[in-house]
């Protein structure tokens, strides 16, 4: 093999490099070990190519859109540049709108906010809560909730019938995760979109857990809008994207009164003023922006591609076959699915510990053996209850770690990974879960402000 050969093949295998790789922390047990961070579902690390970009702009940091100054000029240009490789990136359509917002949750009560009086919204009990809650909030907005599927199949079928159901026939909005954060399940985004299509409705997708693990492109999916957080993506600068169609983004107020929205404004003879605003993505992005959080975003964009997307998945498929294959050695372990076994998914996992409260496993994970998981119900409460197989009002509990063996609480681990994970983090926590269920904690813990913590 040559050397590019052996060159292309290592950038393919070996991780991104992200920061914190070679961060120690102590563990009670003593000593130090380097930190295995498992929560990319929450927030990834940063890529060093992401920050070593920003720290090369940072000197040239400048206000955006209105200053005459060269380092102004040069920051406008910067920021307007993220927003096309962002759209390059999205596979965005000619008229589609890239508008920067502060995250998921952001874009997602932006679409809310411009939704045409009286659209109807389809949006499945099973999703994140940054998708599940922001139509609730439009009094003139009526949400249909529709029950966890367990195919995705099922899926497909149940939308379908919803939005024949529906009544009167007007503006309609689905809204589906394109991963779960709960599951790490793909779900039939192509299909959905098509059934929404053809019953007159359009679609969102929530692709925070999507776009770090999958190219994710609009006109591929035929889906009308995507929304994403630049944390998720090893952008952590405070950042997100809604990308998609134009014109109801157009038609609506701005999400934000202020400058940088408006074109002009002039005051009127009663005293009041009259305001034109912008009909591009400004016409939402009011205030001063967040140029150095859209540059992030767009380095990881640009990074990701570069990589390839092929060779990171299959890295990504073989980590989650050796840690699905060691959590099948331990009995104990039940890991929540919706789709069954077989069905495809991205680096994130949750599971159940018999004789353990969650809370309790995962503080043990960290304090003994310096792995990152995250616990509880991750911001997904009917998703986890139906997972478990609880009443939805039964209460979720986190920090209980004096529950009796056996008993059952009201919370799950997750675990997960991206681009930035080595070998022998996926190693170290099968590794360390199976001492955990074989020998028990090697240290004792409590209850502290809701969380478990080494006592």
């Amino acid at each position: 093999m040559s050397v590019s050969a052996v060159a292309a093949d290592r950038s393919v295998c070996a991780p991104l490099p992200v920061l914190g790789r070679d961060v120690l922390v102590p563990l009670v047990t003593g000593g130090e070990v380097d930190y295995a961070a498992l929560d990319y579902a929450a927030s990834a690390p940063a890529l060093q190519r992401v920050w070593d970009d920003v720290a090369a702009y940072a000197p040239y940091y400048g206000s955006v859109h209105r200053g005459a100054g060269y380092l102004s000029q040069l920051s406008t240009d910067l920021f307007e540049n993220s927003r096309r490789t962002i759209a390059e990136f999205l596979g965005c359509r000619a008229e589609d709108q890239v508008v920067f917002t502060r995250s998921t949750t952001d874009s997602l009560n932006l679409l809310a906010a411009v939704l045409p009086q009286g659209t109807r919204v389809f949006v499945f009990e099973t999703e994140h809560h940054a998708s599940l809650l922001p139509w609730e909030q439009r009094p003139d907005v009526e949400v249909t909730y529709l029950n966890a599927p367990r195919t995705p199949q099922q899926a497909v079928d149940t939308l379908e019938k919803a939005l024949a159901a529906r009544e009167p026939y007007g503006p309609a909005l689905v809204c589906v995760t394109g991963a779960s954060n709960v599951t790490g399940e793909l779900w039939p985004v192509r299909e959905l979109a098509a059934a929404a299509h053809a019953h007159g409705a359009r679609i969102v997708l929530d692709a925070a857990q999507l776009v770090p693990h999958h190219p994710v492109d609009l006109g591929e999916l035929d889906a009308d809008w995507v929304a994403f957080s630049g944390h998720k993506l090893y952008a952590p600068f405070g950042a997100g994207v809604l990308a998609g169609r134009a014109d109801w983004l157009r038609d609506a107020e701005p999400y934000l009164a202020g400058g940088g929205a408006s074109r002009k404004v002039s005051r009127r003879t009663d005293g009041g003023v009259d305001v034109e605003w912008h009909t591009t993505a400004a016409r939402h992005e009011a205030g001063s922006p967040n140029v150095i959080g859209a540059y992030a975003i767009a380095s990881a964009c640009q990074a990701l591609t570069e990589a390839g997307f092929d060779g990171l998945v299959a890295r990504e498929q073989e980590l989650i076959a050796r840690l699905r294959a060691g959590l099948a050695d331990v009995p104990e372990v039940t890991v929540l699915s919706l789709f069954g076994e077989d069905a495809a998914r991205v680096g994130v996992l949750s599971f159940v510990v018999e004789g353990w409260n969650s809370s309790h496993f995962a503080a043990a994970l960290s304090a003994e053996y310096g792995i990152g998981v995250r616990d509880g119900l991750f911001c997904a409460h009917p998703l986890v209850r139906t997972l478990l197989g609880s009443e939805p009002q039964d209460p979720g509990e986190c920090g209980a770690p004096d529950a009796a063996p056996g008993e059952k609480s009201l919370n799950a681990i997750r675990v997960s990974f991206g681009a930035g994970t080595p070998d022998e983090h996926v190693d170290r926590f099968v590794h360390a879960v199976k001492e955990l269920v074989t020998n028990g904690a090697r240290w004792n813990y409590r209850t502290e402000a809701g969380r478990c913590v080494p006592a």
